[in-house]
């Protein structure tokens, strides 16, 4: 018993001692990791997300919401989107369980991959993307074989992987910059998306077994897709946004576990393959923005529950397939610009899930199935610029939004109350044969084209449903009648084009309360005098062919007779005979002055014309003034604006060109225009700068001011840009040119270069005003030269607010509290550049907002409905090698035109961005610089 006392009274005295060594040695281990987190805290600078980290005697680290701790030991860090900017430093891997080390989204960064935690040898979860990594991924990867999940997408890890990448044998899943695969037979899913790859895919990707995802969307990888296939579990393909080229692999028809393709945005060639339509797992296609050809898969929806089909912009022939909507899950149909041609499948007339139908210009005929006009999902039905037959329905699909089908062949009446029972915002129709009336009830209709039909009877008066109207076009019908006033009470009208029918009668002087930014009565029977609000240049070609119109103050461009001087000639006949002899003592005596004038220029011109005229130089000149004078001729007319013309002449018996703008000289100058001609002449005389064109002289006289420049050759961006639009001699020897995207970077970089000058080199600062494409000149090698200083202002101080007595520049480009409050400052040049930004992206004018009112707003309206960028991109130059860069500077263009002056970037910011974007460089500077405007 005693035996057994000791023995017992000996293992409690061991067990003690144990348990007291462990639990000291547990409390070593926690003051031991505890400190360093607390050196990791102070190594990052102490950042505000991890204030909370203090050390106390109530709470251990492990409570803290970064720390993942068992048995009172950390086994994982956590940091994703904690703004932290550090590196990672080596004696994390002291922290001897850590298991998972995430830093996901931060400013981490280093010249190289962190080696240092090659000596955590418990760590399998290893999450670095989103940082600012770069330089190779070491060959000896390898050493961290224990590795589950390896994350580096999002950073500048450049370069190729050696084959130790293979040796990751644990590895489940994979997200980097580039790897040979046939080692990786574990890898079930590899993300190697939106990094800065190039050259061909390994043939061995698809080799691993077990691979379900791949990922390798917006990179720049060239040549063919892998052709053999041996991962056949695949789910998901994504090779989106890269350079690819051939065709896509017979074996693709054999994934029959595939739920996802996507190839968009890239070069591919050939036909579809057939078993690509019979996979019976196939939701998602998208092949769109290719050079795929032949015709589409029989097959497709018929074995699947296909619900996305995107085949736009190739150059597929024959019909849609018939099975499409034959599961019932299908919602969308995307198969614009192609060749496809016949008539629609009836199944999509059945197909009560669609919700947008995209397949304008291509070749289909014969008529809509009837189901598809009142399908009760459809939000989107745009068939314009095909040979579509056959009349509208009485009613709608009752969510439908935009209905497009111009250039078509329908025909019949446009239903009245179409759209009541419907949520129609717009309908474009133009091109067709419809006939009968104008529909008096266009509830919630925002555009509304009708133009080129055969519509006829007169406009209705009742319009009170036509309140959401901002666009109307009954150009080129039959209509008749008076132009309703009612017209005049749509708050929302900005575009109204009514010409080319037979309205007759006056307009009536409500109409110009609408004080609409484009506005078309011409070629009508109209008479009497035009509303007031109507007698500017802005209206100069409104009013055509209206042989009974005048204008009470006709302007020099509106061509319309005085309707005073109208009111003369109705005079009673007793008034002929006076207004006779008194026209001919006026005549005698005109004919006696004029004599007077020509014998004293005649000898004025004895002595030299020169002398009326006084030349300031401020370059050093190879040309007098008669060499400009005598060059303004119309034939060497190149432009003319609201205060002015410009001239291209050539000087000194030579190839040198000037730019000659002339201030209008009809009367003594007006004080405006003088004050326009002082300001333009005080900046341009007093700056230097590459991207600001280079005033060589000016040449006045009482009545005349000239302004010599030096002459660029490809003129404007403007008519780079919109020269489809223009019908100028220029524009046309220019049709076959494209402006590509590296050119059109090239010129944002140069004209933001001009305006940041201005705005932060120059004392006092300058503001231009008057930021404009037509305003941005371009020499043969595109470098860009901002001109037309001629609204500009000089500030006081910087910053300094300055009232002006009225608002001055050009519709799309004026920042909305400069035209509220008329006051100015720097930020309205940075709006009017962010149009221009949203310009050279899509291609469109600032004032073409499709159913907005401007550029800027379409534009951010485009992004808050969801849509993609891609698709608000100008297919001209869109490619994907470009993709990002255009999304960046498009975003930057949003940046520049918020409605808020004080969000938007100085022109400084924005010039760093450009070059930024433009100019890859090293040192992760480029993410840097554009994660500050566009975070992930």
């Amino acid at each position: 018993m005693k035996k057994t006392t000791l023995i017992f009274l000996h293992f409690s005295i061991y067990f003690s001692t144990f348990f007291h060594l462990l639990s000291h040695a547990n409390s070593q281990l926690s003051t031991q990791e505890q400190g360093i987190l607390l050196n990791l805290k102070k190594l990052w600078g102490n950042p505000k997300s991890l204030k909370h980290w203090i050390p106390t005697n109530s709470s251990s680290h492990c409570s803290w919401p970064e720390i993942t701790c068992s048995n009172d030991s950390i086994i994982g860090l956590s940091f994703r989107d904690y703004n932290i900017n550090g590196t990672v430093a080596p004696f994390i891997c002291n922290l001897k369980n850590l298991a998972t080390f995430d830093v996901y989204n931060n400013s981490f960064h280093s010249t190289e991959f962190p080696i240092a935690l090659y000596n955590c040898s418990k760590l399998e979860i290893l999450d670095l993307s989103e940082n600012y990594f770069y330089g190779a991924i070491p060959n000896d990867i390898h050493r961290m074989s224990w590795l589950r999940e390896l994350s580096l997408e999002g950073n500048n890890f450049d370069g190729n992987i050696s084959s130790s990448i293979g040796r990751l044998t644990e590895l489940r899943k994979l997200m980097l910059s580039s790897c040979p695969f046939t080692e990786m037979e574990a890898l079930e899913q590899l993300d190697l998306s939106e990094n800065n790859l190039i050259g061909k895919i390994p043939d061995s990707l698809f080799m691993p077994k077990n691979l379900r995802i791949v990922y390798l969307y917006k990179n720049k990888l060239s040549g063919e897709i892998p052709q053999v296939v041996k991962a056949l579990n695949l789910d998901v393909i994504d090779l989106s946004e890269n350079n690819l080229t051939g065709t896509i692999p017979d074996d693709f028809g054999k994934l029959g576990n595939l739920t996802g393709l996507a190839l968009f945005f890239n070069q591919l060639s050939g036909k579809i393959p057939d078993s690509i339509g019979r996979l019976p797992k196939l939701i998602n296609l998208r092949l769109f923005n290719n050079n795929f050809s032949g015709s589409l898969p029989p097959e497709f929806g018929r074995y699947s529950m296909l619900e996305e089909f995107q085949v736009s912009t190739n150059k597929l022939t024959g019909q849609l397939p018939e099975h499409l909507c034959d599961n019932g899950k299908l919602l969308g149909v995307v198969a614009f610009e192609n060749q496809l041609n016949g008539g629609l499948p009836k199944s999509l007339g059945n197909c009560s899930s669609l919700e947008l139908v995209k397949i304008y210009k291509n070749k289909f005929s014969g008529n809509i199935p009837n189901g598809l006009w009142t399908s009760s999902n459809l939000t989107m039905l745009m068939l314009s610029d095909n040979s579509f037959t056959g009349e509208l329905p009485g009613r709608l699909a009752r969510n439908l939004a935009r209905l497009e089908m111009n250039n078509n062949r329908f025909s019949g009446k446009i239903p009245q109350g179409m759209s009541s029972s419907t949520n129609l915002l717009v309908l474009k129709a133009s091109n067709n044969l419809f006939n009968g009336t104008i529909p008096r009830d266009l509830s919630r209709l925002t555009i509304l084209l009708l133009d080129r039909n055969q519509l006829s009877g007169s406009l209705p008066s009742d319009i009170n449903s036509w309140k959401s109207l901002n666009t109307l076009n009954l150009s080129q019908n039959a209509i008749s009648g008076q132009i309703p006033e009612e017209l005049g009470s749509l708050p929302s009208l900005t575009e109204l084009d009514l010409s080319e029918n037979q309205l007759s009668g006056l307009i009536p002087s409500k109409l110009g309360l609408l004080k609409p930014t484009s506005l078309n009565l011409s070629s009508n029977h109209l008479t009497g005098s035009i509303p007031t609000e109507f007698e500017n240049d802005a209206y100069a070609y409104s009013f055509l062919n209206n042989p009974g119109l005048c204008a009470n103050r006709p302007s020099r461009y509106l061509n319309l007779e005085n309707c005073s001087s109208r009111h003369q000639k109705s005079s009673k006949t007793s008034y002929k005979l006076i207004a006779w002899i008194i026209g001919l003592v006026v005549a005698v005596l005109l004919g006696l002055f004029i004599s007077f004038f020509v014998i004293r220029n005649y000898k004025q011109g004895k002595h030299g014309l020169h002398l009326t005229w006084k030349l300031v130089s401020f370059q050093k000149l190879n040309f007098t003034e008669l060499d400009i004078l005598s060059g303004l001729t119309a034939n060497n007319l190149i432009g003319s604006g609201g205060s002015g013309q410009v001239y291209h002449v050539v000087v000194n018996h030579s190839s040198d060109s000037v730019a000659v703008k002339k201030i209008w000289n009809n009367r003594k100058l007006e004080k405006k225009l003088e004050k326009e001609f002082l300001a333009e002449v005080k900046i341009l005389s007093s700056i230097r700068h590459a991207n600001i064109v280079k005033l060589l002289c000016c040449i006045s006289n009482d009545n005349s001011k000239l302004l010599v420049y030096k002459y660029l050759d490809n003129r404007s961006l403007d008519q780079w840009l919109h020269r489809k639009s223009r019908a100028t001699t220029f524009s046309s020897s220019i049709n076959h040119v494209v402006l590509d995207w590296p050119k059109r970077m090239h010129i944002a970089v140069g004209a933001a270069q001009g305006l940041s000058y201005m705005h932060h080199d120059c004392s006092p600062p300058i503001v231009h005003r008057d930021v404009k494409s037509s305003n941005i000149l371009l020499d043969l090698d595109f470098n860009a030269q901002i001109a037309d200083f001629g609204l500009a202002k000089i500030l006081i101080k910087e910053g300094e607010l300055a009232t002006m007595s009225a608002v001055a520049g050009s519709f799309g480009y004026i920042a909305p509290e400069y035209a509220r409050t008329t006051k100015i400052n720097e930020k309205i040049d940075v709006y009017s550049f962010g149009v221009i930004l949203l310009e050279l992206t899509t291609g469109r004018k600032a004032n073409d907002g499709d159913e907005h009112t401007s550029l800027a707003e379409w534009a951010l309206r485009h992004i808050q409905d969801g849509k993609p960028i891609g698709d608000a991109l100008d297919e001209e130059v869109k490619e994907s090698c470009h993709l990002n860069e255009m999304c960046h500077v498009f975003k930057l263009g949003l940046y520049c035109t918020s409605t808020q002056a004080s969000t938007r970037p100085s022109m400084k910011e924005v010039l760093k961005v450009l070059l930024q974007c433009s100019q890859p460089v090293r040192n992760g500077e480029k993410n840097v610089i554009i994660e500050m405007f566009f975070p992930s």
